[in-house]
């Protein structure tokens, strides 16, 4: 076979071929430049639209390239000889070859049109991001299935046939699979109630994180300890989610001291610490001010509670942190001692709006 392409081969066509692969490479990087051109005068559609310009621009190329690079070959039969026939559709390898780039093609233009072109209609319309992004992934999976249903028919696959061997299959396999499809329908439940949207801050556990993305199976959340978390689905159907979005986070501290000093002082060298510690750090909110309450007597200590409103959970342990040196450092100026053994804890609480 390889003998049959390279058949009639010459030194002409090799050299026209790389005349045209420099035109194609010279044509995308004017393109290229057009676009940076215009991006730089324009404020309006955002920077990311032109770099998905760009990156579609890059995909055009490459398959001119692939075209250009099949088409040069004087014996072009080869690509257009039947593989098989099915449903009165004689399939050759270019046909295999337009189905697969189309698909790809296909996915890349549909991103493009959920990122840049519907995102203004949602923002002109006043459809929130969680709603806009449940559009955006029902359009999608609509039109990719558009899409392979069509690439499949062109290829003379029965889609018929398909749906009747996924069914036999399922029955096999559905016990073995039915966390997965669990998750799958918990997936289009989220997307369509919205208990949690992309954007939003959520507690589960003892641990916070806001939801980066929501997918079929598992929805991405990132944390500021334990980085990113893949969480399936249905975790979040059968669990209760607190959401922490629309509330400031309070950084707490629980202070111990010993009994014999004067409650008073302590109550100012704390607003001391936390005055050094606003003055110094970024994140801390001004309104509602820092609270220090006397909470609680013990069989040794007496127990303080520092809270100190801050702009989101990714702040809160590094204000407690801080806050922490401070009351340490201030209680060492003053002759202040902790108690021996110390009672000091991190909380989270929901202030309310």
């Amino acid at each position: 076979m390889i003998n049959d392409i390279l058949k009639n081969l010459s030194i002409l066509n090799v050299f026209w071929f790389i005349i045209d692969l420099s035109l194609i490479l010279l044509g995308n990087r004017l393109l290229h430049w057009t676009v940076n051109f215009v991006s730089k005068k324009k404020t309006y559609p955002s920077k990311n639209f032109f770099n998905s310009i760009v990156s579609l621009l890059n995909w055009i190329t490459i398959y001119a390239v692939i075209f250009l690079f099949l088409f040069s070959f004087p014996n072009r039969k080869w690509m257009f000889r039947p593989l098989y026939s099915q449903g009165g559709i004689d399939v050759s390898f270019f046909l295999i070859l337009i189905v697969i780039m189309s698909i790809l093609f296909a996915h890349k233009l549909i991103k493009l049109l959920t990122t840049h072109v519907l995102k203004p209609v949602y923002k002109h319309y006043n459809i929130n991001n969680g709603l806009g992004y449940t559009f955006n992934k029902i359009i999608y999976y609509t039109l990719m299935i558009i899409a392979l249903g069509i690439s499949f028919k062109s290829v003379g696959i029965d889609l018929t046939g398909l749906g009747t061997i996924f069914s036999v299959l399922g029955i096999g396999i559905g016990f073995g699979m039915r966390n997965i499809a669990g998750n799958f329908v918990c997936g289009i439940i989220i997307l369509f109630e919205r208990p949690i949207e992309v954007g939003e801050v959520i507690q589960l556990n003892e641990g916070i994180g806001r939801v980066e993305n929501i997918r079929l199976r598992s929805t991405i959340i990132r944390t500021a300890k334990e980085g990113t978390l893949i969480i399936p689905n249905q975790y979040f159907i059968e669990h209760i989610i607190k959401n922490r979005t629309g509330s400031e986070m309070i950084a707490e501290v629980t202070v111990s001291v010993e009994y014999g000093v004067s409650t008073e002082k302590v109550d100012k060298v704390l607003h001391e610490a936390v005055s050094k510690v606003k003055g110094k750090s970024e994140g801390i909110l001004n309104e509602p001010n820092p609270t220090i309450r006397f909470v609680n007597f013990r069989n040794r200590t007496m127990d303080f509670l520092v809270e100190i409103p801050v702009i989101n959970f990714e702040i809160k342990e590094q204000i407690e942190s801080k806050l922490r040196h401070s009351i340490v450092q201030s209680f060492t100026e003053e002759g202040i001692h902790l108690a021996p053994y110390e009672f000091s804890q991190v909380l989270l609480n929901k202030l309310e709006k």
